[in-house]
């Protein structure tokens, strides 16, 4: 057993940080950059953004690498760069981490449609995807999440591409149900359940969506489709509303904080936040959670 599956048996949950993008956003991220690109051209803000989440109570948190893949990193000409910018987010990660927290290498979707309904192969898929987390895995990451996935085939190609590279890994994933209680394509949280923790993953469950509800509704409905499942949740801080120069969005740390307790009796073992969560939110679910 990993440290961290060793954890997960335990009775305690861990609290994962908040929002990456949000965050960087206002240190300075100009709209259109990718935020990875700070992995090399601006470590100290990535060191700031892990440093807020652990003193305000995280004890995981995930590398700056959500958009790390070929496929997304080749929009800004970056694609020859995708193992140096990977192992720079996770190294980064890890030096503020140390070893008291845990550190998620995040692979998030790869922006393309797999084959038939788009022009992207599986086997491509499962390559670039492994590309990714092989640069992960080098700079040290405890376990690799595979985040806001809505196509079940990229989640199992995901998963094929981290276990190419390390068998052993912990590997967990989870989907965004922002779409009627499905997916954006259309899948259901009972279908994704079934499918993704048969793959035999660490832990699984729902991120982003929507509101706060409708996430605790999948996770719900996770928990029912697989009793014995390892879940986690880190939903958006709710919908995101434009003010004169900013982008607020409505759940309050205070309101967080309350669903956390409600995540927790679905026995979530993992619990953080996603869109528009910052380390207040964080520290108020983490003294919830106590």
């Amino acid at each position: 057993m990993s440290k961290l599956t060793d954890f997960l048996a335990g009775e305690k949950i861990l609290v994962a940080d908040g929002a990456t993008g949000t965050q960087l956003l206002k240190a300075g991220l100009k709209a259109g950059v990718a935020p990875e690109s700070w992995n090399l051209a601006n470590p100290e803000a990535i060191r700031a953004l892990h440093r807020g989440y652990i003193e305000a109570g995280a004890n995981v948190v995930l590398t700056n690498t959500f958009g790390g893949s070929r496929f997304r990193l080749g929009r800004h000409g970056l694609e020859g760069q995708v193992k140096e910018i990977n192992e720079a987010a996770a190294r980064l990660a890890r030096e503020v981490a140390g070893e008291a927290v845990f550190v998620f290498g995040d692979i998030g979707p790869s922006g393309e449609l797999l084959k038939p309904l788009g022009k992207l192969p599986y086997e491509e898929a499962v390559a670039g995807l492994a590309e990714q987390a092989e640069g992960l895995l080098a700079g040290g990451v405890d376990a690799i999440l595979i985040e806001t996935m809505s196509d079940i085939n990229e989640a199992k190609a995901a998963v094929e591409g981290v276990r190419k590279v390390n068998a052993e890994i912990p590997i967990l994933v989870t989907f965004s149900f922002d779409t009627h209680g499905r997916t954006m394509m259309g899948a259901k949280p009972d279908k994704v359940a079934k499918e993704i923790w048969a793959l035999g993953v660490t832990a699984m469950g729902a991120n982003c969506g929507r509101t706060l509800t409708e996430t605790l509704t999948a996770i719900e409905q996770m928990r029912a489709a697989v009793p014995e499942a390892v879940l986690m949740a880190k939903p958006n801080a709710g919908l995101p509303h434009a003010t004169v120069g900013d982008t607020v969005y409505d759940v309050t740390p205070e309101i967080m904080a309350e669903y956390a307790h409600k995540f927790a009796e679905q026995k979530v073992k993992i619990f953080g936040g996603c869109c528009g969560s910052a380390p207040e939110h964080i520290r108020a679910i983490a003294e919830a959670l106590k």
